[in-house]
């Protein structure tokens, strides 16, 4: 046989038995051949080790960076002086002792895991003290405190579907009205105003409260001055509670300007400011004139209003004597200006055209929104007037005029442009304001709603549906549900929540809320995770208002930054010409420009030195890492999509609890 030769047996043509290598040499080429390959597989191990570990210094940078960008927020921030002037601290330490109860307990989750801790081990004698102190834990936790969180999630998860229900059966409403196409009809048995006779016109009183609203004051005026209303049938009352004495000469300058321009307008300032926005308003409705006015408009100072607004909205009061107010929907003029801004819009979208508009259509009422409405002022007088009781006198004197009779009309096609708060800061304090008012509110209205003549099915839709569902289980049920029953499931696994109530009613849910604002769509799970974050603040602004805690009555005028539309920077163009400014400065110096100019260089010079800084919320940040905590938790445990929710929330709650959201200083 040759030396080279390979001796192969064949049973079959198709099957190869036997191969014998008799050569030496082929031997050694086959482990050569066997050593290559395998050289090349270690080689391409390592060549995707490499490509792995080249992210590791970009991942390491970007972490660095952040923490730096956190370390810097912390260090400059100003948090200390902003949680001490909020009196609410019992919640903050209830955060506290959670989370450090959370992380003892995943600390010993952790150690339990690495030893491999069989939890369905049978206790003998060879386990240790800890081994026997675990599984004790294991089986208290089971049979005693399971049971109670179960019962609490089973509550909360029924007021959960019970709102559920209640967003979807309005949802419903609004698209039968997209559908049928319903809009409010001005009443055609009755003539049209007179265009070539002012006379046929009613008397119309146009009020601007304002307070402190440097931004803002001049575009407000301005777009009240230019409303298309006969000049003899319309007055303009510019209620300015500003405690800047510099920002009141200001505005009684800018009054007196369009006064001169032949504008039927006069400047009111109040020397004692008690009650607030409803104590302004209420001196103004004293005035001996008001008497020979038959509605009046509100526009709060950030309202700026298309010049057909009063003939858009005072033609539905007529042969509708029982009709007291006509709300028209907000428009806003920095809906895009950051993630935040997006995000208000979506959930004022859904409550202008679903909740306002269905309540409306269906029910003839609604709560007025404080500005870009028109009333009629009997129905104010007959009600009782304005009242400084709670933070909330919008609603409160919308609720007092529906138990009087009085109905309501939305129109959802007549825009009113105004501004929504750019930094998280200003949001929260206004969200507090509009979570606690409506509690003080229901505490006070309850006996006057029982004891009313209006029918019961009204009775139950403001008690049950207006106060307690909207106002009161909302941010009860989403603050008690996702960020303290869920983290607390991941530790005691025995009353773990199913994933549809974490999962697909939410989503269901924020899909339905979005509607509304279909190019908002992107924003769908920053619009979720953001609602229950603010849910925090939502709930404790509801039980401070309910059991009158803290900073209930607390009332902080919205920060404005003074945006405008196309028309209304026309319209400033035009009216700032240069002629028009020299008159103005002229008059300016002759009336009061040396004092004036004097108290501006005072409030110049602190305002140098003085630097904004963001904010650290404690509360926020608390809950972030106790839902973080929570998702090491159901990692350990592969939990999956509880993971992925605590994980994402408790991100959120990062954000938001470093002020990364909305408007940010440099």
């Amino acid at each position: 046989m040759a030396p080279s030769s390979v001796v192969v047996t064949i049973d079959k043509s198709s099957n190869i038995s036997l191969v014998e290598v008799d050569d030496s040499e082929t031997s050694v080429f086959l482990e050569k051949q066997k050593t290559a390959s395998t050289k090349q597989f270690s080689w391409l191990l390592l060549l995707k080790a490499q490509r792995i570990l080249s992210f590791f210094p970009w991942i390491t940078m970007g972490f660095s960076k952040t923490f730096l960008s956190v370390k810097k927020r912390i260090a400059l921030s100003d948090s200390i002086k902003d949680e001490v002037k909020y009196k609410e601290k019992i919640m903050y330490r209830f955060i506290r002792a959670f989370l450090a109860i959370s992380i003892f307990a995943l600390c010993v989750e952790v150690f339990a895991y690495f030893q491999n801790w069989d939890l369905n081990f049978i206790p003998n004698e060879a386990m240790g003290l800890l081994h026997l102190s675990y599984m004790g834990w294991i089986s208290f936790r089971a049979e005693y405190i399971a049971p109670s969180i179960t019962m609490l999630s089973h509550f909360c998860v029924l007021l959960f579907l019970i709102q559920s229900l209640d967003r979807f059966i309005l949802g419903i409403g609004f698209f039968w009205i997209k559908f049928k196409k319903i809009k409010p009809v001005i009443n055609i048995d009755d003539q049209s105003y007179d265009l070539e006779d002012p006379s046929t016109f009613p008397m119309v009183l146009v009020q601007i409260p304002m307070c402190n609203e440097r931004e803002v004051y001049q575009q407000s005026i301005a777009a009240a001055c230019q409303l298309d209303w006969p000049k003899d049938r319309i007055l303009i009352q510019v209620l300015d509670d500003s405690s800047d004495e510099v920002l009141q000469i200001l505005i009684r300058n800018e009054v007196n300007l369009w006064q001169e321009k032949g504008v039927n307008i006069i400047y009111r300032h109040r020397f004692v400011r008690t009650g607030y926005k409803a104590g302004n308003l209420h001196s103004a409705m004293s005035c001996d004139y008001v008497k020979n006015y038959e509605f009046v408009a509100i526009l709060d100072a950030d309202f700026q209003p298309n010049p057909d607004f009063l003939k858009l909205t005072v033609p539905h009061f007529k042969g509708k004597p029982d009709l007291g107010l006509v709300q028209a929907r907000w428009s806003f003029v920095n809906k895009d200006e950051n993630l935040l801004t997006r995000l208000q819009n979506i959930n004022l979208c859904f409550h202008f055209e679903v909740e306002q508009q269905v309540n409306g259509h269906f029910l003839n009422f609604f709560g007025f929104n404080g500005t870009a409405g028109v009333w009629r002022i009997k129905a104010l007088e007959e009600s009782g007037g304005w009242l400084e009781r709670t933070t909330v006198e919008d609603m409160d004197i919308a609720v007092r005029a529906h138990l009087h009779g009085w109905k309501f009309i939305y129109l959802n096609d007549v825009r009113v442009l105004c501004e929504l708060p750019e930094s998280y800061e200003a949001y929260k304090k206004q969200q507090h304001r509009w979570h606690s008012g409506p509690m003080q509110l229901f505490r006070l209205c309850l006996p006057a709603i029982i004891s009313s003549k209006i029918s019961k099915w009204k009775k139950m839709n403001l008690i049950f549906l207006f106060f307690l569902l909207r106002k009161m289980i909302l941010p009860f049920y989403s603050f008690t549900l996702f960020c303290v029953i869920l983290p607390l499931t991941m530790f005691i696994p025995e009353a773990e929540l199913p994933i549809w109530v974490i999962c697909y009613v939410p989503v269901t849910m924020s899909i339905l809320n979005i509607i509304p604002s279909p190019k908002s769509f992107p924003f769908l799970m920053p619009y979720l995770l953001f609602e229950n974050t603010m849910s925090v603040t939502k709930f404790n602004a509801m039980i401070s208002g309910l059991f009158q805690l803290g900073s209930a009555y607390e009332w902080v005028v919205t920060k404005k930054t003074g945006r405008s539309s196309e028309s209304d920077l026309l319209a400033f163009a035009e009216r700032e010409s240069k002629s028009f400014n020299e008159e103005k400065i002229q008059r300016r110096l002759s009336e009061s420009g040396l004092e004036m100019l004097g108290k501006l260089k005072e409030q110049e010079t602190p305002a140098v030195n003085e630097k904004k800084k963001n904010k650290i919320y404690r509360r926020e940040l608390a809950l972030a890492f106790l839902l973080l905590t929570a998702a090491a938790r159901s990692l350990l445990s592969a939990h999956g999509i509880h993971f992925y929710f605590l994980l994402f929330q408790g991100l959120s709650f990062l954000v938001v609890g470093l002020d990364l959201i909305g408007e940010q200083v440099n």
